[in-house]
């Protein structure tokens, strides 16, 4: 029996690995994000059509080396951060399996341009959102960082804590709900953004536990549909993560999307949700709300639900 046991042990180890493998591979069929990769991208709606456009910032980035596993911290943000005296809201990144943040600048940038600073790294397994923690840390040095000749960080009084927001795709979209539920900074996030994350049942057969139950922020939940891989998560288990959230919520699947895809093509409605949530425009909020939000009638999106108080 003991036997037995052993080699129905070892076979599950070999199918968690070959499904760890397959979801790298998912996320790596494409090399890094060229600056044009939104030209490629169909939009079903005036309004995600205006924030799949560049924002109105010119962009610019920063790095540091981390005494980490995730090697630095990445940071596009706004040009004018360095001599305007206001605050910029956040936006938090989780890699998705085996991908580092380097490899989405050219996505990060585009954010950076509707005046968000965000945040990446290079960690490539985010599902426990160490790396999310760690940027916030890293963030709040920043804003209070003075060096020994009294010069201040170009972040230094620029980052608006009130209003951070985190995004992440596959594993990351497991690291996203494990940021807002299950660290030390948990409280400071104010909307999150969860894109294809792996259903419930294989992120426990990776080892990869979360809580939906446990979000209390307005969280936006995409995936794919019909793009022959969305068992990593499927509709009923997107469906499933739905149901258990407590709070303000939107579900949509994007129709003939891989899931390797959904990491950029819902880009409108991402900066949109995000525009809306972390800066208040109440024209990015009419894609999602009221009995004619624009998501309800975007031909390229199915399994729409809305639930926001």
């Amino acid at each position: 029996m003991k036997k037995v046991l052993k080699i129905i042990g070892v076979v599950l180890l070999v199918i968690v690995a070959l499904i760890a493998v397959f979801l790298f591979w998912l996320t790596h069929r494409d090399s890094s994000l060229k600056e044009n990769y939104r030209d490629s991208i169909e939009t079903g709606g005036t309004i995600e059509a205006v924030y799949l456009e560049d924002g109105p910032y010119a962009t610019s980035y920063y790095e540091q080396t981390a005494v980490q596993v995730f090697e630095k911290y990445e940071i596009s943000y706004p040009v004018e951060l360095e001599t305007e005296d206001k605050t910029y809201p956040v936006i938090v990144v989780c890699n998705g399996t085996g991908w580092k943040g380097s490899l989405s600048t050219a996505q990060h940038q585009f954010y950076a341009s509707y005046g968000f600073i965000v945040i990446a790294t290079e960690e490539t397994y985010s599902w426990n959102a160490f790396g999310a923690e760690m940027c916030i840390r890293y963030l709040e040095l920043l804003n209070e960082y003075i060096d020994d000749e009294g010069n201040p960080s170009i972040f230094y009084h620029k980052i608006d804590f009130d209003n951070v927001g985190i995004i992440g795709h596959s594993q990351g979209g497991v690291g996203v709900i494990n940021a807002i539920t299950n660290t030390d900074h948990r409280d400071i996030y104010k909307a999150a953004v969860a894109l294809s994350p792996t259903n419930q049942e294989l992120a426990a057969a990776c080892q990869w536990p979360y809580d939906a139950t446990q979000i209390n922020i307005p969280i936006l939940l995409m995936s794919g549909a019909g793009g022959g891989d969305d068992w990593v998560v499927t509709l009923e288990g997107l469906t499933e993560i739905y149901e258990q959230i407590p709070g303000d919520k939107i579900m949509a699947r994007r129709s003939d999307t891989a899931h390797g895809s959904t990491n950029t093509s819902e880009d409108g409605y991402v900066v949109a949700w995000f525009v809306w949530q972390l800066q208040g425009d109440e024209e990015a909020a009419k894609a999602f709300i009221g009995d004619e939000a624009e998501l309800l009638s975007n031909d390229l999106y199915q399994d729409v639900q809305i639930d926001i108080g």
